[in-house]
């Protein structure tokens, strides 16, 4: 296992045992507020800090980009973090949150953990090295009918502006597809679309810490991951789409009329 991998995996289950023992203990919750339907705990914060302390143990001078703390450190290494995400799911008890890391290596992501701590699931992958659950090599779905598709979304709750354009998407799948869900987590969206259980996934405005891991989880398991206009995903552009080859073309080409009237560019 490569040492980045190594400290990945026990960072996330290090903060994965504090957001446990506050989920299964029912302790309380101090729940600010930062948007529209954005929400952060002291469990968000918790977790973040034993990330980065355990990281930092091992490798002082790497540099940060954490949802909650930001931006830290100068290195050609950064680790970018996600310690809780799905926090609405987490405040209401809804099962299905997850903590996200990604190390980042002169600019090109190089290590990925993504861990459901309620499943006990360990989503992995290292660049040329494939994608893996629990150990086992996961590849996406080889489906190939758009009919039969089981597509996973997120509702744009922080900003509004593409409302419409998400709307007219939404009703194209929900008419052509096999089913829709919108679990709550992007982060374990991706991983399902990794390991076969979603056919595809789009959704809009999602932040780099959302997102890096899962990008290469899809791409080492075979996935194709774009912005919605068609261009090369990108961590500072959050309107994304993945599916297998077969289903994004398919999407894709259902999408273009309301990313083109809503001017959705790469």
């Amino acid at each position: 296992m490569h040492p980045l991998m190594n400290i990945a995996i026990r960072s996330a289950r290090s903060a994965g045992q504090i957001i446990l023992r506050y989920y299964r203990q029912g302790l309380d919750l101090e729940i600010e507020s930062k948007g529209p339907s954005d929400f952060v705990t002291q469990v968000d914060k918790q977790a973040e800090e034993a990330i980065i302390s355990t990281v930092r143990r091992s490798y002082p001078d790497h540099a940060f980009l954490g949802e909650e703390s930001g931006s830290s450190g100068q290195s050609s290494v950064r680790w970018i973090i996600d310690p809780l995400d799905g926090t609405n799911n987490f405040i209401h008890g809804f099962p299905h949150f997850s903590i996200s890391i990604a190390v980042e290596e002169s600019g090109v992501l190089s290590q990925a953990v993504v861990y459901d701590p309620v499943r006990d699931e360990l989503f992995t992958a290292g660049r040329g090295e494939g994608a893996q659950l629990d150990g086992r090599r996961i590849r996406v779905a080889p489906l190939r009918d758009p009919r039969l598709a089981l597509i996973g979304t997120g509702v744009p709750f922080r900003d509004k502006m593409h409302l419409e354009a998400y709307m007219g998407m939404f009703r194209e799948v929900v008419r052509d597809c096999g089913g829709l869900r919108r679990a709550g987590s992007a982060a374990l969206d991706l991983s399902y679309v990794a390991a076969g259980r979603l056919d595809g996934f789009w959704e809009f405005g999602l932040s780099p810490w959302d997102i890096a891991a899962g990008i290469l989880l899809i791409q080492e398991a075979g996935g194709i991951i774009t912005h919605l206009g068609g261009g090369p995903v990108q961590l500072n552009q959050g309107h994304i789409l993945t599916a297998n080859p077969t289903i994004h073309r398919a999407l894709s080409t259902a999408f273009a009329p309301y990313i083109l009237a809503d001017r959705i560019v790469d």
